[in-house]
């Protein structure tokens, strides 16, 4: 019986023993770090037993598990809070099995199957800020699921296909004069994405020139010759007309190429790759299905609907009159291909919180057909991301490029580590190594480090910081443990005597680890793991700098903390891998 259990069940004994109440569920919480103590338990709801001060009654528990559990060594009471205050030779006890047996993450689940989709891009223009938190929040997530015992499916939905597609391929046919990767130079998604932006100065100077002649703005808009012509083009290719679909492969394959370095450097990959180009006429038979068993219904028009207004929605339509999906349509087939494909349990959108109407209809859709897949379904809603200069805009051009953002930190990172001075006996393979692992995990850090919820201003340069709650603080604090283990005889564990603060803070905060992987897993949340190595890194920096490691006077006070230190960067260097971070050996 582990040590949290014992506990439990001597603190049931005590409400037994003490006040005659029987069964209840016993839970602890990790104390208030403004009080004394580890471990805390909440009197109030027993006191309609004890009959007694919420003080009276925590002190007589309190006293109770002194007696009982030899691992409490004290305890205190704050109103109706009981503290206790466990022995040095439980935390030494603590420290040994971690040292010995490494990190040990308890399973959540077992046998349970995740499908995770994110990053979902267009193939009209190249990778952006906003998609950078969105791939590395997904994939960090995939890495935290994994950890906690899912089989993860990671999974991407390109948007390939839709007037949007066209508009860059319409421009390229008119202004390109031949233009490609090769003959410009240009990454094949910055090339599209240039002409992406070269339709949209066109087609505003051709609405202008409609309002200038009288024409109604939003009527202009449809009716600009290239609107007109762009509309044609998807139809074209919808009928499968061969230039088109040629153009189409071609300018296509120019974007996943060049997408395919941004993921590389970014460090994500996926294990499925669907695509709306084959995926776009799903859906349309289970809307046909719900038609039949009168789940939806039909409009005098001809298109179906469905009617969420017993759900506190409204009416939504699933198939427009002339018989063409729209996005729901689509993404309703798409759930059912990948049920279909992998038979999940669960399925996780990371999507923008623009969509969270979208995906609330989706889920009552789906359980409106009764499929089995539907409870599973959630949205991992995340939010914008604005640098300092302003809100990002694609359609003029001004888009936050991941490229170039990702070139950026890791410039920062260069210019910070010279400026130190520490790495002239590193090679340039070494050097061009540690820039990018501190630059791209400066980038996805920040991003990681808040709650995806919550919207959020990204700042380069303090992203780069080596103080404050960022990735190269923490990779320093693992390269500092990384020269100490160089330097050291052996890491062998040897128990000491008593404990400092300093160690013990460190050997609780690694004790509580594996219920910040947990925490995030259950609440889908990467900043609960960034929190957890964050506050384990500053720790270690004040017990290193509080405490002699390789001149300790005692050789088992030595090999104890070096020992210790190794748990600490094993601990670091986890949480950073379920982030999708990697760890330099020196910096």
């Amino acid at each position: 019986m582990d040590f949290i259990q014992e506990l439990k069940t001597q603190t049931q004994n005590a409400l037994t023993d003490l006040y005659t109440i029987e069964k209840v569920e016993i839970n602890f919480e990790q104390t208030n770090p403004n009080f004394e103590g580890d471990f805390t338990f909440v009197v109030f709801p027993y006191l309609r037993y004890s009959k007694k001060k919420p003080e009276d009654t925590a002190a007589e528990i309190g006293e109770y598990l002194r007696e009982k559990v030899k691992e409490v060594s004290n305890y205190n009471v704050v109103k109706g809070f009981l503290n206790l205050e466990l022995s040095d030779t439980y935390w030494i006890s603590v420290a040994s099995e971690i040292s010995n047996n490494g990190l040990r993450i308890p399973a959540l689940v077992k046998n349970q199957k995740v499908v995770v989709e994110y990053s979902s891009p267009n193939t009209n223009k190249p990778l952006h800020l906003g998609h950078i938190r969105n791939n590395v929040l997904g994939y960090s997530i995939c890495k935290i699921l994994e950890a906690n015992g899912y089989d993860v499916i990671k999974n991407n939905l390109v948007n390939d296909r839709g007037v949007h597609i066209c508009k860059s391929m319409l421009a390229w046919q008119k202004w390109g004069n031949g233009e490609t990767p090769e003959s410009s130079g240009i990454k094949g998604d910055h090339l599209v994405g240039k002409y992406y932006v070269e339709f949209d100065k066109h087609y505003q100077k051709q609405i202008s020139e409609l309002v200038e002649g009288g024409t109604d703005k939003d009527l202009a808009k449809n009716e600009a010759p290239l609107m007109k012509e762009t509309r044609q083009m998807l139809q074209q290719w919808e009928e499968g007309k061969q230039e088109v679909l040629s153009l189409w492969k071609k300018m296509n394959g120019w974007v996943y190429d060049g997408f395919d370095v941004t993921y590389n450097r970014l460090g994500v990959s996926f294990d499925k790759i669907y695509y709306v180009s084959d995926t776009y006429l799903l859906g349309k038979e289970l809307v046909q299905e719900g038609l039949e068993s009168g789940v939806f219904f039909q409009k005098d028009d001809g298109s179906v609907w469905v009617d969420l207004t017993s759900e506190g929605l409204d009416e939504k339509i699933l198939q427009r009159a002339d018989g063409t999906s729209v996005y729901m349509t689509q993404d309703i087939g798409t759930a059912d291909l990948k049920f279909n494909d992998f038979g999940m349990d669960k399925f996780i959108y990371v999507v923008g919180n623009e969509q969270d109407y979208h995906f609330k209809v989706l889920q009552l859709v789906l359980k409106k057909l009764n499929k089995p897949y539907a409870d599973g379904l959630y949205h991992l809603s995340y939010g914008m991301v604005d640098l300092p200069e302003g809100k990002m805009k694609s359609r003029e051009g001004t888009v936050v490029d991941a490229d170039e953002l990702m070139e950026e930190v890791v410039g920062a990172a260069k210019s910070q580590t010279e400026e130190l001075g520490k790495t002239e006996d590193m090679n340039e393979e070494e050097l061009t190594n540690l820039y990018e692992t501190l630059g791209i995990g400066a980038l996805k850090y920040y991003l990681l480090k808040v709650d995806a919820k919550k919207r959020m201003m990204f700042d380069p340069n303090e992203s780069i910081q080596l103080q404050g709650d960022t990735a190269p603080f923490i990779q320093y604090a693992y390269t500092r443990i990384a020269s100490l283990l160089r330097a050291a005889d052996s890491s062998d564990f040897e128990m000491p005597d008593n404990l400092n603060e300093e160690e013990k803070s460190l050997i609780v905060l690694m004790n509580n680890y594996p219920n910040a992987v947990h925490a995030a897993a259950t609440h889908y949340n990467p900043s609960e793991i960034a929190n957890a190595v964050y506050e384990l890194a500053k720790a270690f920096n004040k017990f290193y700098h509080e405490h002699s490691i390789l001149g300790a006077k005692e050789n088992s006070t030595k090999q104890f903390r070096i020992a210790l230190s190794k748990a600490v960067g094993e601990t670091l260097k986890h949480g950073f891998s379920l982030l999708g971070i990697d760890m330099p050996e020196r910096m």
